[in-house]
This record gives structure tokens, C-alpha cells and sequence, in this order.
């Protein structure tokens, strides 16, 4: 009763009737993606560079996207050559690896996969925390982000993320946790119904870490939004080149603001399912391997939406609109507070 459900845990072949052409699909889109967006931050850091060949003025925010376009590029790399290949030899992924110590535990290659799945799950989480703190004292508190908030501190928070993860998602194979395979044999990650509070842990703090890091991203987009809301009630109308110079750097905001929001949305949907799966096998004891892995490819195609996301809005006719829609708005507002304004004075 405690494996039941679980069908290609210890299958040797990738059952029939799977084809690689979706896992090839996804593993061109995501590399072409991620490789376009770094790109795109090539050339706007060629782009900010100050006159008299100083260093380029980029903001710790391009640093963090740089970081998760290449996080998100890594993952690509490392796992899906490990899909297609297993779909090559027809072999599962226990079986292409070296067996593990008993007949119960999976191969070498099937836990370091679980290891990858759990870890690029998470890292980039750490990192669009970091954008959404970012956004948030660039906004709320600009004396001390300016004092403190640099490049060099941006540079530095990618590995320390990637670090802390790296210890996180190994737990399960130091024995906290249990890694396993999931059908049709070419995926492996944590088991998530079944067994005791040894085996069920790992699942349910990382479903309750990645929780509380939507929470804490989606409070500080909440927050910046409020600050920009402010200083835009706040900017002087009287003088049109001051106003203007005034609203560059708060548009600079709004489009990291805007492309934080479109991300973080993204992340919200893709890791919902796991996050709710993680819990119901926990507690419910639902073995449901179907919906199992639907919520693992969820966490997968968030690394490939993302970097697509930002060369969409890297583009002037969605900034374009953007910055147009939220002007309209403004506009909107202050001809509805001067028209109640002037009724109220008749």
C-alpha cells in the first residue's frame, strides 16, 4: 500500500508509447529563449556604457535577470540531454545510471536528477526574491538602496542563493527524503506520498518554503506598486520639462515593476501544482502519479516561459503600450479628482 500507484518506480524501460518530440520541443524553446534574453542583456549593458570607457551603469536588477536567464539556461543543459538520452536507449533513467545501494533505492543518475528537478525548482525562486527586494527598496526607500544596493552586492547574491539551495535540495540525498522514479521513466524527483514522517518531510517543507517565498515576492510587488502609485500622485504637473525629466527614472521602475509582476505571476501557476500535490500526497495520501508529474512539467516550462516573457516586453511596442495604458490611467485619475473637485467648489 505504501508504493501504490507508483508504477515505473522500478521500471527498466521507458514505457510505450511515449515520444521525445514534446521533451525536444521544450528543450529547444527553453535554449533558444534563455539564450535570446542573454543577448538582450548583452546589449543593454553595451548600451549603458558611461562615456570615457568607465564601467557600464547596470542596475543590481539586470544583474538578478542575468542570473536567472542563466540559471534557467543551466537547467536546460543539464536536464533535458539526461530526457532525450534515456529516450534514445529506451532505458529509464535508473536503469542508464549505476544501480543504487539496494533494489529499493533508484540509480546514481535518477538521484542526481531528483537532486537538479528540486534545485532548479527553487534557485530561481531565491532569485525573483531578490528582484521583487530589489524593486521594493529602489521604491520605498531610495536613500539606503543607494548607499547599499549595488552591482557588485547583485553579483554576489546569485551563488549565495544558488549555494543555500544546493544544501537545501540535498537533504533527501544525505536520507531526508526519498528520491524516485515517476513515469514514463525518464523524470525523477522527491516522493511525495508514502511512507513516514522521514520520507514525507523534505516534500512538504520544500512545497512550504516555495509558498512562503510566493507570499513574500507577491507582498513586495504589492509595495512597490503602492510607492509608484504615490510618487506619481505626487509629481509636479506645472512644468512639463521637469516633469519629464522627473519620470524617467520612475518609467525605469515601472518596467522592472511591470516585468517582476509577469514573472512572478508565472512562477505563481507553474508551482501551484506541485505545492498543492506536495501537501495532498502528505496528508491525503493521494498516490495520483499522473497528476504527480503534470505538476512536475509545470515547474519545468517556468524555465522556459521566463526568459521569453522578458524579450517580449524587451520589445518597444509592449513597453510601448505598457507605458501608454498606465499614462491613460494617470491621466484618467487626474481629470476625475479635478472635475469632483471643481463640483465640489461649485
Amino acid at each position: 500500500m505504501e508504493m501504490q500507484g507508483y508504477r515505473c518506480r522500478s521500471n527498466r524501460y521507458i514505457e510505450s508509447g511515449q515520444s521525445a518530440l514534446p521533451s525536444s520541443l521544450l528543450f529547444a524553446s527553453g535554449l533558444l529563449g534563455n539564450v535570446l534574453a542573454l543577448l538582450l542583456l548583452g546589449q543593454h549593458r553595451r548600451r549603458s556604457r558611461s562615456p570615457g570607457g568607465r564601467p557600464p551603469r547596470v542596475s543590481a536588477f539586470y544583474v538578478l535577470v542575468s542570473g536567472l536567464a542563466v540559471t534557467d539556461l543551466l537547467g536546460k543543459c543539464l536536464l533535458s540531454p539526461i530526457v532525450l538520452a534515456a529516450y534514445a536507449y529506451n532505458r529509464s533513467l535508473s536503469e542508464l545510471g549505476p544501480g543504487g545501494r539496494t533494489d529499493d533505492e533508484p540509480g546514481v543518475l535518477c538521484q542526481l536528477f531528483a537532486f537538479l528537478m528540486a534545485f532548479f525548482g527553487l534557485a530561481p525562486t531565491l532569485l525573483l526574491l531578490a528582484m521583487a527586494l530589489e524593486c521594493w527598496l529602489s521604491l520605498g526607500h531610495p536613500y539606503f538602496y543607494r548607499r547599499h544596493i549595488t552591482r557588485r552586492l547583485g553579483a554576489t547574491l546569485g551563488p549565495a542563493a544558488a549555494g543555500l539551495c544546493a544544501l537545501f535540495c540535498a537533504l533527501p540525498l544525505l536520507g531526508f527524503g526519498v528520491p524516485m522514479q515517476y513515469c514514463p521513466g525518464t523524470w525523477c524527483f522527491i516522493r511525495m506520498a508514502g511512507g513516514g514522517p522521514r520520507q514525507l518531510g523534505f516534500p512538504v517543507l520544500y512545497a512550504s518554503l516555495m509558498g512562503l517565498l510566493v507570499l513574500a515576492i507577491g507582498a513586495c510587488n504589492v509595495s512597490s506598486m503602492r510607492h509608484l502609485y504615490s510618487m506619481a500622485r505626487r509629481q509636479p504637473r506645472r512644468s512639463i520639462p521637469a516633469a519629464t525629466a522627473a519620470a524617467a527614472p520612475r518609467m525605469e521602475e515601472l518596467d522592472h515593476l511591470v516585468l517582476l509582476g509577469l514573472m512572478t505571476v508565472l512562477f505563481t501557476i507553474c508551482s501551484l501544482p506541485l505545492i498543492i500535490r506536495a501537501y495532498m500526497g502528505a496528508f491525503a495520501a493521494d498516490f495520483n502519479e499522473n497528476a504527480d508529474l503534470s505538476a512536475l512539467r509545470f515547474v519545468s516550462v517556468n524555465s522556459i516561459v521566463d526568459p521569453w516573457v522578458f524579450i517580449i516586453f524587451r520589445t518597444s511596442v509592449f513597453r510601448t503600450f505598457i507605458r501608454r495604458v498606465c499614462r491613460r490611467l494617470h491621466s484618467r485619475r487626474s481629470t476625475l479628482k479635478g472635475s469632483s473637485l471643481q463640483g465640489s467648489n461649485q
